[in-house]
């Protein structure tokens, strides 16, 4: 069973979120909130695997409240459910904490699929999203490779590419023609390496630094 939390101020939005989660087999609607300030209050005392987040919010914006979260429960999966589709506030979700991003026009079966893929490990995102981001900073950036400083192996840099692309574990295994336990193996060192403690956290580094 994934427990899922809402952060939603639309009413109808919300509504609907919590009626399809709640309805579906395996998965179970354990909170839906308003505001960040709300949602943040019942963090340590609700069983929560799996966050939809909202950015644009009444008080706290979610970006903020993503920060606040994943220092309140480290292991929380945030998905940012939003509207925008700018680069620059994907990549300021993502460096927040938040482990995968989608619009909110996603059809509720990938929506299903994503809570999924984010409790087990994977970074889900539009895969138009992800391309965004990754063109913008090759074009913006003035990106010096620093793969001998960081001693990635072309393994390690393949897992990122496919982690970059919102790719789960099970898909990168199947990509990459490896097992799991390897791509989590390869994961483990990519952490180490980039001294990063997240998957966001080692795509956003990665992007920054030139390495994929």
């Amino acid at each position: 069973m994934i427990n899922v939390a809402i952060v939603e101020d639309n009413n109808t939005i919300r509504e609907g979120l919590s009626a399809l989660i709640g309805g579906t087999p395996d998965y179970n609607s354990v909170g839906a909130y308003s505001s960040s300030e709300d949602f943040l209050k019942s963090l340590e005392k609700t069983a929560i695997d799996v966050v939809l987040m909202d950015i644009n919010l009444p008080g706290m914006n979610g970006i903020e409240a993503v920060k606040k979260a994943v220092v309140i429960k480290p292991s929380i999966n945030i998905l940012m459910l939003t509207v925008y589709e700018e680069s620059s506030v994907v990549f300021e979700a993502l460096c927040a904490g938040a482990c995968g991003y989608l619009v909110k026009k996603t059809p509720p079966a990938r929506l299903l699929e994503a809570i999924k893929d984010a409790n087990e490990g994977g970074s889900p995102m539009s895969a138009h999203i992800a391309r965004q981001v990754i063109n913008v900073f090759q074009k913006t950036q003035k990106v010096v490779p620093q793969s001998e400083e960081y001693e990635l192996s072309n393994r390690e840099k393949e897992v990122l590419t496919k982690l970059s692309e919102g790719n789960n574990y099970q898909e990168i295994a199947v990509n990459l023609f490896i097992a799991v336990d390897t791509v989590r193996h390869h994961i483990r060192n990519i952490y180490k390496k980039l001294h990063v403690h997240s998957q966001s956290e080692a795509v956003a580094k990665a992007i920054r630094k030139g390495l994929i």
